[in-house]
């Protein structure tokens, strides 16, 4: 009977030590996904604050040209302004915050996208090198979001896939920062790149 006690006794431990280890290693791996998409986050932020800080330099080119609509301008620098001041809190991307921080970077493209098609009707300002300069840097920013977009999206697909599964939920639901993550998706009538066509 002892020794059944001590056979029984040791048993548990060994199964303690077990899931203790196995809990760590878990936890480990959270950790380190979870820092890779926060790091991805950076990268996102980093390209979309790169289209918010050629905005002013678009606003002044158009200012320049004088008889410019003054209301497209203010719009574009509101939107800018909305996009600054939003804060995300990067411990918890969840979709609802993914989708409020897509929406405003989407209302900044669709001002950006109509001050284009209005500087169609400015020839002298499209044919300016600045214009032309801003215009490259602009299109290669766009396709930099949509890379770094995408990139957030694969580290975030490897995170919930990892923290989905059985039983590694069990580890990932005992600690509010492995919650599962958001998503970047698709805007309504947004299922290809935006392309910033300035000559048609």
């Amino acid at each position: 009977m002892k020794k059944f006690f001590i056979t029984f006794i040791f048993s548990i431990v060994i199964f303690i030590v077990i899931i203790s280890i196995w809990s760590t290693i878990t936890y480990n791996n959270l950790v380190k996904l979870n820092e890779n998409i926060r790091t991805q986050w950076s990268q996102v932020e980093t390209v979309y604050q790169r289209r918010l800080d050629l905005i002013p330099n678009l606003v002044n080119i158009v200012k320049g040209s004088g008889e410019f609509e003054k209301e497209t301008l203010l719009k574009i620098v509101e939107s800018r302004s909305r996009a600054i001041s939003s804060n995300i809190n990067t411990k918890d991307l969840n979709q609802y915050q993914i989708n409020k921080y897509q929406q405003e970077q989407e209302q900044i493209n669709k001002s950006i996208n109509k001050l284009l098609i209005i500087i169609e009707q400015y020839p002298n300002l499209k044919s300016t090198r600045n214009f032309y300069e801003l215009q490259n840097q602009l299109e290669g920013t766009e396709n930099r979001i949509n890379v770094e977009r995408n990139q957030f999206n694969e580290e975030v697909n490897q995170f919930n896939s990892y923290r989905n599964s059985f039983p590694k939920n069990f580890v990932a639901n005992l600690f509010y920062q492995f919650k599962e993550k958001g998503y970047f998706k698709s805007q309504m009538g947004s299922e290809t790149t935006p392309i910033i066509n300035f000559y048609n």
